[in-house]
């Protein structure tokens, strides 16, 4: 990985106030869980709504795809892009250092939250897979969500039509489509460590990280070839 990219990338995502303006989605998740638990509430009550509804359908993917567009989107946008494939670096690093940096940030920012939500849950086993499950989508929906920033001009407005439309509803409403959903994958790799009745995973754990890898690999692929396509103007050819 080029640390040269991955530092200019990470300074450059957290100097950028629609980050920061996203840091209460986690904070909400947490205290509307420890506003439950304090409550007297059963886990098992409030962990639908909150750590499935909120939490992984919400708070992961759209984390996510701030910081998985904002990684290259914004330079494209501005054309500062230029002055990095100006330099000698194949296109290949761009991405990944971009990709790893976006998969470290929503997996940390992301997977703390799910995991505190876990721990308030009473549930180690909870948490764990929580943090699991959320380290897998950071690695999956980022993969997408920068392939994305190259493939079209609105990558925050389709990436909303995935996440809102193919996962929160078609994905709840036609069996077929959780094949293709990413939250799916989340809920089961959590599933699959924590056996909680909070979590209920619809596919199995190896279609899973089969089809999570798929993802991931096929958008990167995606994304560097798109990024080679790009002139030194800043524009395709």
């Amino acid at each position: 990985m080029n640390l040269t990219i991955a530092s200019i990338t990470l300074r450059g995502l957290f100097g950028r106030q629609r980050f920061l303006l996203l840091l209460p989605l986690p904070v909400l998740l947490v205290a509307l869980a420890a506003l439950a638990q304090s409550l007297g509430a059963d886990p098992s009550d409030w962990g639908g709504p909150v750590i499935v509804g909120l939490g992984l359908a919400v708070v992961l993917p759209v984390m996510t795809l701030i910081i998985g567009t904002g990684v290259l989107g914004s330079e494209i946008d501005d054309g500062t892009i230029v002055h990095i494939l100006t330099k000698p670096i194949a296109r290949r690093e761009i991405i990944l250092a971009k990709l790893a940096v976006a998969v470290l940030v929503s997996a940390v920012v992301s997977g703390l939250a799910l995991f505190a939500t876990g721990l308030i849950a009473g549930s180690t086993k909870l948490a764990i897979g929580l943090l699991a499950g959320a380290a897998l989508g950071s690695l999956a929906y980022s993969a997408l969500f920068l392939a994305l920033s190259l493939v079209t001009r609105r990558p925050v407005l389709v990436g909303l039509v995935y996440v809102l439309i193919w996962e929160g509803i078609l994905g709840n409403a036609i069996s077929g489509t959780k094949v293709l959903s990413i939250q799916k994958y989340v809920e089961a790799v959590a599933d699959k460590i924590a056996g909680s009745d909070v979590l209920n995973g619809v596919v199995s754990l190896p279609l899973a990280l089969i089809m999570a890898g798929v993802f991931t690999v096929g958008a990167t692929l995606l994304a560097i070839d798109r990024l080679r396509s790009f002139s030194v103007a800043g524009e395709t050819s």
